[in-house]
Order: structure tokens, then sequence, then C-alpha cells
């Protein structure tokens, strides 16, 4: 009967060696997998953060501020009680740390309030591809405003701005564009920003197309022709004028009566808008003939022999 115990014992101590033999050889076994795919992990994951846009503006905070306190302080001093720290705080808490393709309007909601502001009636400046031609134009002519000429707009024109899930939250490398991800901090808020120009705007509003595009001077997928056009009141604006631009020189694509600009037409009747269109808006063309002032186009009066 002893011997039978000893026995026992042994067998109960050898097969107790064996599972901590085996336990260690697990616990071994686990530190070595994760160690070999952890790197990879976070090697997936760093390449999923590389997008095709440009990163975030270096120094945003500052840039944003800046331009804000130029804008309410300097350019419209009647703006003067808008907080611009909010108004950056606002900026910030809607896309840092966040998945930079699942921005909602929401987030942008609280910055939209804090800078929003009336625009005066027949000043409202409506484009597409007309961007320097456009904006040249506001500058000498203080009458007209584009969406950049607001303060949302002049804040963010040509600055970009993304989130990371990860620290520091923001993500200075890239940020994505609209084809790899349609709801991006950059394309959500122009959309926004765009429907509040478009719904504030009042009495004659006018749009500054290019008529130099092979492709048609005014296109459904632009953010004029999907958004801000079906965001204008009837009950507020009288009537849209078209300003129909060809580059100096350059190829006449389309006129008024073209087929892209039919189209435009027949979409603001539907909305019983009244329409004007004209081609080279005189005005317009003279500071495209500041650098080609010997073009036949830009000669004040012709000469008869």
């Amino acid at each position: 009967m002893p011997f039978q115990q000893g026995s026992a014992r042994t067998r109960q101590r050898t097969v107790l060696l064996v599972g901590m033999v085996v336990l260690l050889a697990a616990l071994v076994l686990a530190v070595v997998l994760a160690s070999v795919l952890t790197p990879r992990k976070q090697e997936v994951g760093s390449q999923m953060l590389k997008w095709k846009d440009r990163g975030t503006t270096k120094n945003l905070q500052e840039v944003i501020l800046g331009r804000c306190y130029s804008y309410v302080m300097a350019r419209y001093p009647e703006l003067g009680d808008k907080d611009c720290l909010k108004i950056w705080e606002s900026l910030k808490h809607a896309f840092i740390y966040k998945n930079p393709c699942n921005i909602t309007s929401e987030d942008y909601q609280p910055l939209m309030e804090l800078a929003s502001h009336p625009i005066p009636c027949n000043q409202s400046l409506f484009w597409s591809k007309t961007n320097d031609l456009v904006h040249r134009y506001t500058k000498s002519n203080k009458n007209f405003l584009t969406l950049e000429d607001t303060l949302l707009g002049y804040m963010a024109d040509r600055v970009s701005w993304c989130g990371d899930p990860s620290a520091p939250g923001i993500n200075y490398e890239s940020c994505p564009k609209r084809s790899e991800c349609e709801s991006n901090p950059s394309s959500v808020f122009w959309k926004m920003a765009s429907k509040m120009f478009a719904e504030a705007a009042c009495g004659v509003v006018q749009v500054m197309l290019n008529g130099s595009i092979e492709a048609g001077a005014f296109r459904n997928s632009s953010i004029f022709g999907s958004i801000e056009i079906f965001n204008l009141n009837p009950d507020k604006v009288s009537a849209v004028h078209i300003w129909l631009m060809h580059d100096i020189d350059g190829p006449q694509s389309e006129s008024c009566s073209g087929h892209s600009i039919k189209r435009l037409k027949s979409i603001l009747e539907e909305r019983n808008f009244k329409i004007t269109c004209e081609d080279n808006y005189r005005p317009v063309q003279l500071l495209q003939c500041v650098h080609n002032p010997d073009h036949t186009d830009c000669r004040l009066c012709t000469t008869t022999t």
C-alpha cells in the first residue's frame, strides 16, 4: 500500500509538471506571436492613413485665428462680436481624433451657427470653374461677395484639415480626397457652407461660369449645380444673372445659347426664377484684359478707315 501511494503521488507530480511545462510553452508562444504580429498590424494601419490629398495645414490654429480676427476686426468691423476662439474650437472639435471618412453635417453645425452672418441683397456671386477670375473681380468690386468672401469661406480658403483616431488626433501628412471617401472633412464643410451661402442669398444673384470648358460651362455635379442652385429661395431671389466668361485668346466652347446653359436655364425656370445670360460680361472681361491689353477683345473701341 505505501508503495502504491508513492507511485500515485509520483504520477500526480509528473502530470502537474507536464501541465506547467505545457502552460509555460503556450505563454512563450503567445508572446512570440504577439511580437511578430503587432508590427504587421501597425504597418497595415499606417498604410491605411496614407491618403491622396495634402495633409492638415501646418499651424492651422494660428492660420484660422489670424484670418478670423482679420476679417471681423479689419475687413468687416460690424462683425466684431464674433468670438474667433470659439469658432476655432468648434472647427477643431468637428474633426480632431475622428475618422476622416466619417464626418457628418452634425459635426460642423456648431461652427456654421457661430460663423454665419447676413449677406446683403443683390451681392451674392456664385461661380464654377472661374476661381481665379471671380475672386479678382470681388477684390476690385466690393459690391459682390462669393462664398470665399464670407467669414467661413475666408477662413477655410485653400486650407486643409483632417483628423486621426490616434494621437495627436490630427493628420498632418495626408487627408482623403473626395474620390477616396465622400464624407471627408473638406467635402462636408464646403457642402454645408455652400448650402448656407445659397440660402442666405436675396434679390438678384449672379453666377460666373467658364465658357471655354469643352465639357460645358454648367455641370450638374459641381457644387453650384448640385447644392447651391437648389438652395436658392425663389421667395427671396428675384432673378439669376449668368455671366458666361471665355478665356482671352482661349476656346469659346459655349455661349449663352449652348447646351449646358440651356440645361441650367431649364432648372432655374422650373424653380420660377427670372434668368438673364450675358457672354463675356464687360466689367469682368476688362480684368482679363489687364494681362492681355493688346488683344482684339480688349479694345475699348475700333477705328474705321
